[in-house]
């Protein structure tokens, strides 16, 4: 099969491209954040994105990039923290191994950098980030072969797992 040999999902802060970069790295593959091909692609980060053309219209967007990613990379790739959310995009994921990093709240908050990063979550990020977890952590669940936690262990102890879930090659 082409494409990625391995894909990262969940929410923003989760560490889909701390762990996706060291995880690249010991696979001696290629790194890439979806979030930056959206942005090369637009000439926009994907938080001005959304805003720009709509959730609808940025969803597509999304997916239609994928579909044209995913057979051309062969590496690690982060997906955005709504990308598996978008239409199409999990049966676009099914046939490739995903990692869903999976996060509490009270960590989410505490990463740093997070909310700046991430502007759509104000005024209130307890909440927004709380509702975000609710409503995506099944759809991250959905498309990932597995699950693997975050909160209080380092991006080496979280690699660890993630190379554990990996196929074998025969």
């Amino acid at each position: 099969m082409t494409g990625p040999a391995l894909i990262l999902v969940g929410p923003p802060g989760s560490g889909k491209s701390t762990v996706g970069r060291l995880a690249a790295e010991r696979l001696g593959l290629v790194f890439r954040d979806f979030d930056d091909d959206l942005e090369q692609a637009h000439g926009v980060p994907a938080g001005e994105l959304v805003v720009k053309l709509g959730r609808e219209k940025f969803q597509e967007s999304e997916r239609e990039l994928l579909e044209v990613l995913l057979p051309k990379h062969d590496g690690v790739l982060a997906l955005g923290g709504g990308t598996p959310t978008a239409p199409g995009v999990p049966e676009l994921l099914e046939p490739h191994h995903v990692v869903f990093l999976d996060v509490d709240l009270d960590h989410l908050l505490r990463r740093e950098g997070l909310v700046p990063l991430h502007p759509w979550l104000l005024p209130n990020p307890r909440a927004h980030l709380k509702e975000l977890l609710t409503t995506r952590r099944p759809i991250y669940q959905s498309v990932a072969a597995a699950t693997v936690p975050t909160s209080e262990r380092t991006p080496e102890e979280v690699l660890a797992d993630v190379l554990a879930t990996m196929p074998v090659a025969n």
